[in-house]
């Protein structure tokens, strides 16, 4: 790869851009109120203050972490379709912060001065403990003030300042990584302990493995050297060796890469693929420790030490990933902001992985060292559209100011263009977040004042659209701490706390979180019916806002069940079908009436009989025949219409699932007639799935797949039976088996077979019944069980 050439301004200075801060009299920078963003519901409140730079960081599988000084919040935003609130439904967990202190292992007895600061305290291990003990002695009074204030004031080498409380960073992996096909959270305390974490059931979280133990435990035996394997010339009395060793683990940040493709060859010669991530930690001397988490992660002999990379930066700030992807063409780099100012790409070597380039040399985006730091550092791929090339944009928050950079691979080489955009806020700019599907940046500064970057394009650079997003009334004058964008970019996360009342300060702060639509129902109606990812879990946040305006209006937009059947005409996929399910099962619940009567309620009071007078009711009757006939003739009537329609959409639903469980009948038959000669161990009840499909005489796809197992089968049939009575089990509906003796199994909804154990995977939708894979289950039947959920696209814990 060529060196970076330098930027178009540098080249033609006529055409250097200029960011405007303030709108043209002839611009029209004015919000339509459809685009206004508003306010959702419900505020979580915070049992902890937040903490760390970057509080708040949104997963693909939408689950918003919120880092306090007491655990990790987590909150899960679920589209559920079995609720009619129009609230958010989001689910609550925590991971609590370690509340032993980290010990330091020790071979030989430290002297008694300093044994009882370090025993709770000590959070490296950088060489025997005697030596430890003898060089804390020693620069805690040194006659030096500079060295002494300097080892007094480092937080990670004096034991006596204490061990802080909290978790400082939080990050999500790409979705797919766990065993149930979701997300890893790596979790960096303020202590810098670094773990690794995955849920467990939906609300119980475990500790897979911790990397600072392990990284550790690998400087121990390598001596404590550098990347060349160099033995240290000096011991832990010199002040510079003492203090390189503790900064090189002690990790700042840490990032995911995307998922690779890799090429795995086995015992037989034979190649299979498997998949990979790697986790980047930025380590405090600007080392970059990257670790292979081979997928899915099952157990911690799948995670490996897989390279190290020293950047040169010697004061790190922040961290990204860079990843180009053109064609055929594909490149890897760390993007690494500093405390002074520059930026810079340092290569990633990618053994093993196809159609991946290295870059020659590390990639200077910023030079100037004007002690501005490197804050809220992004990357997000795009498309030029004026060009046709890939291209990636970088943006980072330097004190008011919001840097960023434009990277365009050409013939020639590697470009480079980068400006800032100024005047967008007085004070320091506290958070960064950036959508990646309709590109833009939001940006909120200590005040609370939120801005919105779109870039736009021109020939060679870019130039940036600003608006003002508009806040309710109850986040007026509240200070925000951080804020995140969800990954369709349909919400926005906030953390705040009551700021200034009357020129003073709260006398106790309580600290929540919000969330703010983005987008439109229309908008996101509009981006899910074009997802390229056709997968309704992915688009869950989207998914919500449809399904607020459904359960508000009581009705579908009659445009958009127009433009999913003209697709479903045009495409029958099976996207579509789960999407228009969705649509119909929302507008059921909008339907449903709430309960007037409260089971809980004594009924003594209803059995009261009131005597009166036989004279009055006949007067009272006669008077009032006439008025309230039309009124009850009108009640009732309106009362039937409901349940009337209620009946029309339930059976709507029905037609739309049966649709659906035939489609996918078919392509398990499919699976079956590849994959095996004699069905008597698939433990999928192919007989019945034959007989269920045969009953429609009009599918000429069933007619002939039927075909192709009966000769297959050669006339034998393997019934199931219950487990209880040995009865069997006739294949009557896809969703329960129900025996002659009145035993009913629900059955899976992958292969339809009858589930009789007492271990079930649920959908995290839908609740769906589906069986886990076992033992002796051939590897295309764990693919079967393995697979996401056919009405809902999510994966099955």
């Amino acid at each position: 790869m060529a060196a970076a050439s330098p930027p178009a301004s540098a080249r033609t200075p006529t055409r250097n851009v200029v960011i405007k801060t303030e709108p043209e009299a002839d611009e029209d920078l004015r919000i339509c109120p459809e685009e206004v963003p508003f306010k959702r519901d419900p505020v979580v409140p915070l049992l902890a203050p937040v903490s760390g730079l970057q509080p708040l960081a949104w997963s693909q599988d939408h689950r918003l972490a919120v880092c306090t000084t007491s655990s990790v919040s987590m909150m899960e935003l679920v589209c559920d379709v079995h609720s009619s609130q129009q609230e958010l439904t989001l689910h609550r967990t925590c991971i609590p912060v370690p509340t032993e202190a980290p010990k330091l292992r020790v071979n030989a007895h430290p002297p008694p001065a300093v044994s009882c600061c370090m025993e709770g305290t000590a959070r490296r291990q950088v060489g025997p403990a005697a030596e430890l003990a003898e060089a804390v002695g020693k620069f805690s009074s040194h006659p030096d003030p500079s060295v002494k204030q300097l080892f007094l004031a480092d937080q990670v080498m004096n034991p006596s300042m204490g061990p802080l409380k909290g978790i400082k960073y939080a990050s999500w992996s790409p979705l797919g990584c766990d065993s149930s096909g979701r997300c890893l959270l790596a979790c960096l305390t303020l202590d810098h302990r670094l773990t690794i974490h995955n849920s467990h059931k939906r609300l119980e979280w475990n500790t897979l493995v911790n990397l600072t133990k392990r990284y550790g435990a690998r400087l121990k035996e390598r001596g404590y050297s550098k990347k060349d394997n160099k033995p240290p010339q000096a011991d832990l009395q010199d002040f510079d060796e003492l203090q390189r060793r503790f900064r090189m683990q002690t990790p700042l940040r840490m990032e995911w890469s995307s998922v690779y493709t890799t090429k795995q060859v086995q015992p037989d010669n034979s190649c299979k693929d498997t998949e990979m991530v790697l986790l980047a930690v930025l380590m405090e001397n600007g080392d970059l420790v990257l670790w292979k988490f081979v997928l899915p992660y099952l157990s911690e002999a799948d995670v490996t030490f897989y390279d190290i990379v020293e950047s040169g930066v010697s004061r790190p700030s922040d961290l990204a990933w860079w990843e180009y992807e053109n064609g055929e063409r594909r490149m890897s780099g760390l993007i690494i902001g500093s405390e002074a100012g520059p930026v810079k790409i340092v290569p990633v070597s990618l053994a093993g992985v196809k159609g991946y380039f290295t870059l020659r040399h590390p990639v200077i985006l910023w030079k100037e060292c004007d002690e501005l730091a490197v804050e809220n550092l992004k990357c997000v791929p795009m498309i030029h559209p004026i060009q046709k090339s890939s291209c990636s944009l970088i943006v980072a928050s330097r004190g008011c100011y919001v840097f960023w950079c434009l990277l365009l691979i050409s013939p020639a080489g590697l470009n480079v263009h980068n400006s800032h955009v100024a005047g967008l806020h007085s004070l320091p700019v506290v958070s960064l977040a950036i959508s990646q599907h309709g590109v833009a940046v939001y940006t909120c500064s200590l005040d609370g004042l939120m801005k919105k970057l779109t870039p736009t394009f021109t020939e060679n650079t870019l130039i940036f659209k600003q608006e003002d997003l508009l806040q309710s009334e109850s986040l007026s004058g509240r200070r925000i701490h951080g804020i995140a964008v969800s990954h369709n970019g349909a919400y926005c996360a906030l953390a705040s706390t009551p700021g200034m009342v009357g020129s003073h300060h709260p006398i106790s702060r309580t600290y929540q979180v919000h969330f703010v639509a983005l987008k439109t129902s229309e908008e996101a109606a509009a981006l899910l019916l074009k997802s390229p990812a056709q997968n309704l879990y992915k688009t869950a946040d989207l998914l919500d806002l449809v399904r607020w305006q459904v359960l508000k209006n009581k009705c579908i937009p009659a445009a958009l069940l127009d433009e999913v059947d003209r697709k479903i005409q045009e495409v029958d996929s099976p996207y579509l079908w789960r999407f228009k399910l969705f649509l119909v099962r929302i507008l059921y619940q909008s339907l449903q009436m709430p309960p007037t009567d409260h089971h809980w309620k004594p009924t003594h009071e209803e059995n009261k009989v009131l005597v009166r007078d036989e004279e009055e009711e006949e007067g009272e009757g006669e008077e009032d025949e006439d008025k309230d006939d039309a009124p009850l003739l009108e009640v009732k009537q309106e009362e039937g219409n409901p349940e009337q329609q209620m009946e029309e959409v339930q059976a709507w639903i029905n037609a739309v699932e049966t649709h659906m469980m035939r489609e996918n009948m078919k392509k398990v038959l499919g699976v079956v007639y590849l994959n095996t000669w004699i069905t008597q161990n698939t433990s999928i009840p192919t007989c019945g799935l034959v007989e269920y499909l045969s009953r429609d005489g009009n599918d000429r796809g069933s007619e002939v797949l039927i075909g192709h197992i009966k000769n297959k089968m050669n006339k034998q049939t393997f019934s199931e039976r219950c487990s209880l009575c040995q009865a069997v089990l006739p294949f009557s509906d896809h969703k329960q088996a129900v025996c002659k003796n009145g035993h009913i199994w629900l059955r899976c909804v992958l292969s339809y077979q009858a589930c009789q154990t007492l271990t079930f995977r649920r959908c995290l939708l839908l609740d769906t019944i589906s069986r886990l894979p076992q033992p002796e289950d051939p590897e295309w039947i764990r693919k079967i069980l393995q697979a996401p959920c056919t009405l809902c696209d999510s994966p099955m814990i």
